[in-house]
């Protein structure tokens, strides 16, 4: 695999969302990603564009009595708008209705069909229109579409179409992710997909009939059908690099060093991406990292609820970079993040105004003020400044190191204490006394020191705050080239250029007002006449009698007689015991076997329909809905949960 050029990509975005902060998120990353890779001296490509066809855009087009094609044309611009206004450093924007990419996915489809590898067959089953799939029976829901955050009513189909053999490749896809653990990240990620392909892989349905849905890119072996829109989308990563037209640059970019995607398109990216690279005969991607997605508090955004960020309007309102900022150093890559603007606000004055603000402010001012504006002389640092050149040379290997495992908040955090560890040296060597004193041989070595840990600050925040990383390098006396960070000379103390004047600098990041920014607190209602449900409160105590351990379940089976009731033989360390749990309506016996569970261990035994049990499997329940508690990555059965 290639290592020594970047090549990142964004999902193509559907032309019909509005741009919000899951949008914003993954391209901010990527950008950041790009951005880094670039100021590294390695050769970088960045892609990202938009999604164009599909029924939802035939439907909008209806509506609004314009063709699609003038639909998307008018849509498109509010995401290229928003990563104009976003700082975003893409070398490519690509739309799927653009004649380059469909002629890459046409050749595709026509090359696979000749090979067999695309056959024509009936189809009944359950479609949903919003996520543009179809579902078989036990696939849904309570009846509904059963997409994460979709949760839409669907409708019955049965229609001829055209089917990619995906099913073929189902054991070679679980060898190559077994033998590449770096393949699907985070590794809880790759769990959840070899946990999709435990269940027999079917085919794909790659076509719609053109009586049902017009819009998309026409079949070349059937003019009666178009292609379906995954298909379609995922060959952007390669027709927007050349192939295979332009072997040339294809062979320079390709492997992709990291698809970025949110944790909701997993599937199409780790199952039907990797099977229809592998039937035309490309190599896979190195990388597919699946992030988490932003919540409005605890709770998932959504249009209905009315609480999706708009992040036009953040950036409005606080500044691009705060904006960038937090969004990198608030979210744990792969985790969920909790977005609120009381958060945003306790960030921004803390690690931005606080902290990183305030140590320009008050180095520039002094220096401006007590140094007649420059250094003299480049200063040398002593036993006082161990501390401050630990922490902030620190930071840059640690950066580099962080950023390499896709670990961005922990980087931001040891930049951030950098920037805390220049303040307490401001502090203890109370520059203000030495300048009173006339003491100006030790003022400037403080002042220099405080300086230089900014330089290098300001170029490890450069790819995440470029503007204003630009403004303070250029109020430290930096200039032209100067301004974007050369990472070779970050890792060096001393490197401030002396004799050139440091410019004044305004508040770089003027502290907000919380009182601004609080919520109001919401009506108590009044307490109703009628009894209510109390949880009873218990003491840790309490809590430490529960034994909970790790269980692999060995086998499961269908208690006799019973609609419920699922026995299962489960492994806990070196014992191995039976459990009987009542989850036969939400589970078969063959989902169950490999699977690592989370139990009860200290049960004492019972006998449900006289079948003997011995412990509780832990589940969680939503109305109809019901999924067993499992652990987060890979553990040895019989570990200790609590």
């Amino acid at each position: 695999m290639s290592s020594d050029v970047f090549y990142v990509t964004t999902p193509i975005y559907y032309v019909n969302d509005k741009p919000h902060i899951g949008h914003a998120y993954t391209t901010i990353l990527a950008d950041v990603l790009a951005r880094y890779n670039r100021l590294l001296g390695c050769p970088t490509f960045f892609l990202t564009g938009t999604d164009e066809h599909g029924q939802k855009v035939q439907q909008a087009a209806i509506k609004n009595g314009i063709s699609p094609q003038q639909h998307c044309d008018d849509t498109v611009v509010r995401f290229q708008e928003l990563w104009e206004k976003l700082e975003i450093t893409h070398d490519d924007f690509i739309r799927t209705t653009e004649p380059r990419h469909k002629q890459v996915v046409q050749g595709a489809l026509q090359d696979l069909y000749d090979r067999d590898e695309i056959y024509r067959a009936d189809y009944d089953g359950w479609y949903c229109v919003t996520c543009e799939r179809f579902f078989t029976e036990k696939d849904l829901v309570d009846g509904k579409c059963p997409e994460p955050g979709c949760n839409r009513a669907v409708e019955r189909i049965r229609e001829s179409n055209y089917f990619f053999r995906m099913s073929k490749y189902q054991d070679w896809l679980i060898q190559h992710i077994t033998d590449n653990p770096t393949f699907i990240q985070p590794d809880f990620r790759r769990n959840e997909t070899l946990g999709f392909l435990r269940k027999p892989l079917g085919d794909l349905c790659i076509s719609r009939p053109k009586s049902r849905l017009a819009w998309g890119i026409e079949l070349p072996f059937d003019a009666d059908f178009v292609t379906y829109v995954w298909f379609d989308a995922l060959v952007n990563y390669i027709s927007a690099i050349g192939y295979p037209g332009d072997m040339e640059s294809f062979r320079k970019w390709w492997p992709a060093s990291y698809h970025l995607i949110g944790k909701d398109i997993l599937t199409t990216h780790t199952v039907y991406w990797p099977t229809m690279l592998k039937a035309m005969g490309v190599e896979l991607p190195q990388a597919v990292f699946a992030h988490g997605w932003w919540l409005a508090g605890q709770s998932k955004m959504s249009k209905s609820a009315g609480n999706v960020v708009n992040p036009m309007t953040m950036a409005e309102t606080y500044g691009v970079d705060p904006f960038r900022y937090f969004l990198m150093a608030e979210m744990t890559l792969g985790q969920d993040a909790s977005f609120t603007e009381q958060a945003f606000v306790k960030r921004y004055n803390a690690d931005l105004a606080n902290d990183l603000g305030n140590l320009a402010s008050r180095v520039i001012k002094m220096v401006r003020r007590d140094l007649d504006g420059s250094f003299p002389s480049a200063c040398s640092a002593g036993p006082d400044e161990q501390d401050l050149v630990d922490a902030t040379l620190g930071a840059v290997g640690h950066m580099e190191s962080y950023l390499s495992a896709m670990q961005l908040d922990r980087a931001l955090s040891e930049v951030q204490a950098a920037v805390r560890e220049g303040n307490r040296y401001f502090d203890k060597m109370a520059p203000w006394a030495l300048a009173k004193q006339g003491d100006r041989e030790a003022l400037a070595r403080t002042l220099y020191s405080g300086a230089e840990c900014l330089r290098i600050v300001s170029g490890l925040l450069y790819p995440v705050m470029p503007e204003k990383m630009a403004e303070l390098r250029r109020a430290l006396g930096l200039a032209g080239d100067e301004l974007e960070p050369n990472v070779a000379r970050l890792s060096t103390w001393g490197n401030l250029p002396t004799g050139r004047p440091l410019d004044d600098i305004k508040a770089l990041f003027p502290r907000v007002d919380t009182k601004k920014t609080a919520q109001p607190k919401p009506k108590q209602k009044k307490a109703k006449k009628k009894t209510q449900a109390v949880v009873e409160l218990i003491d840790i105590e309490d809590f430490s009698k529960v034994t909970m351990k790790t269980a692999k379940v060995l086998e499961a089976a269908v208690v006799p007689d019973s609609e419920r009731l699922l026995k299962l033989q489960v492994q806990i360390g070196a014992q191995q015991r039976q459990i009987v749990a009542g989850i036969a309506k939400y589970y078969a016996p063959d989902d169950l076997i490999g699977s690592t569970v989370v139990v009860v261990a200290n049960l004492k035994p019972a006998k449900l329909m006289g079948v003997e049990s011995n412990g509780m499997l832990l589940a969680a329940k939503s109305g109809k809905a019901l999924k067993l508690v499992t652990v987060d990555g890979e553990l040895p059965t019989g570990a200790s949960v609590g």
